[in-house]
């Protein structure tokens, strides 16, 4: 369909006047319109792209599998906010965010299709710029908490005083550690780690302090332990709060004096060991319960790192999200470029109580069952962490119906995807108990 003359110019002066990139095809997918902001964006002229194939000229990482227009054609829908790669005339990779619909006569028929066009490379260096800014050893935050022991860290890591860093589980109390070691003296020489938690008390003693033979059943030979391979560097004792208090002794003599003997000897070893402890308990309160001793919680409490949780933190969610995202698409090769409006939502609503661990096992989930180049609601993990509904029925009660709709700030399809149920069975719920 072709419009007179002047109404043409004045169709392409109302484009022209658009910031947005827009151009116009026929249902042979040849460009009929191309305005200002395509040619300053792909450096071909109106002249050059006007009846041109649209992937000559509108050459992007999508032309030939997933092209928005083909998919608004087929679907008879809009493809919104689609972030694709542009070539322009010069072969300058360029980020875009990209929309199209069908394009209508006077009678409803599709004559063709139209997309706009918007460069995100701006967009893109202020993430990148965001990103530097907040960084920090491995690590990103803009919580002023978070900046804070940013700032302090190199101080304490110039020293070889003992520290202690206290977190939830999850919180990244292993990258403080890590930070604190590659800032100090001792950066060269190994950084050991080991798990108080995870061995029994025989075992675990032989792996920090190593074992002679014949120790125990089992010990066929002479071992070193982990304080021996950190000679030099720094001892990560993960999890302290939970090392037995046989062994809690045979540590603070280390810290006190630098000695140390092997499980199944008398010999004295020396230890030149810088230690970091970590534990997501509260020791004070370990030590009032007779499970933890007085001495050794002073001996590691020179300098406590408190580390906040997520929730602390709210405003890191976006950026976390976001380098988990780039993380995990790097990792197994896709090219997802965002979450939806609707998953976005979700995820920053979401309580988080595995903290950045949780956050990060949400967003590899999803980028591994995502097919598209954006997660949508149904690739997150909730529904499936949820009871049924029979459950649910059986156990929701009034007080914590109420807390999810406070913490969901009245989204009661937040609250329904949280609980694996519809909106129907929701309202019928709060209905029942009377709440307004």
């Amino acid at each position: 369909m072709s419009l007179p003359p002047d109404n043409y110019h004045q169709l392409q002066t109302i484009l022209d006047s658009v910031a947005d990139g827009v151009f116009t095809v026929d249902n042979d997918m040849l460009i009929t319109s191309f305005n200002r902001a395509a040619e300053d964006l792909t450096g071909f002229t109106r002249a050059q792209a006007l009846g041109q194939p649209c992937c000559e000229i509108f050459r992007t990482n999508v032309c030939f599998d997933k092209c928005p227009v083909r998919q608004a054609l087929a679907s008879n829908s809009n493809i919104t906010n689609r972030e694709v790669d542009l070539l322009d005339r010069n072969n300058r990779e360029i980020p875009i965010s990209v929309n199209a619909s069908v394009l209508r006569n006077r009678c409803g028929e599709a004559i063709g299709g139209v997309e706009t066009f918007r460069d995100l490379s701006q967009v893109h260096a202020l993430t990148r710029e965001v990103e530097h800014h907040f960084s920090f050893q491995n690590m990103i935050s803009r919580n002023p908490q978070m900046q804070q022991l940013f700032d302090i860290l190199p101080d304490i890591a110039c020293s070889d005083v003992t520290a202690l860093i206290q977190g939830d589980s999850g919180t990244g109390k292993e990258l403080f550690a890590q930070a604190l070691h590659n800032l100090s003296y001792r950066k060269d020489k190994p950084l050991v780690v080991i798990n108080c938690g995870a061995l029994p008390e025989q075992l675990l003693e032989a792996e920090i302090f190593g074992v002679r033979k014949g120790a125990y059943t089992g010990a066929v030979a002479d071992r070193a332990g982990r304080l021996s391979a950190a000679e030099g560097g720094t001892l990560f004792l993960d999890e302290i709060g939970d090392l037995p208090l046989p062994l809690q002794v045979k540590l603070l003599r280390v810290l006190e004096n630098n000695e140390y003997q092997a499980l199944g000897s008398d010999d004295n070893r020396r230890a030149d060991v810088r230690f970091i402890a970590a534990t997501h308990r509260d020791l004070s309160m370990q030590v009032a319960q007779n499970n933890f001793r007085q001495d050794l919680f002073y001996r590691l409490n020179v300098i406590t790192i408190k580390i906040p949780s997520l929730s602390e933190r709210s405003e890191d969610i976006p950026l976390l999200l976001e380098i988990g995202l780039k993380k995990f698409c790097a990792k197994y090769g896709k090219k997802i470029r965002s979450f939806s409006p609707q998953a976005m939502e979700y995820l920053l609503q979401h309580p988080y109580e595995g903290n950045i661990r949780e956050l990060l096992n949400i967003v590899e989930r999803a980028v591994i069952l995502c097919r598209e180049q954006q997660i949508e609601l149904e690739q997150l993990p909730f529904n499936s962490a949820s009871s049924s509904v029979r459950d649910r029925q059986q156990q929701l009660t009034h007080p914590e119906l109420l807390q999810l709709l406070e913490r969901y700030r009245g989204n009661k399809k937040l609250v329904a995807n949280h609980l694996g149920i519809n909106r129907t069975t929701l309202w019928r719920w709060i209905k029942k108990y009377h709440i307004d």
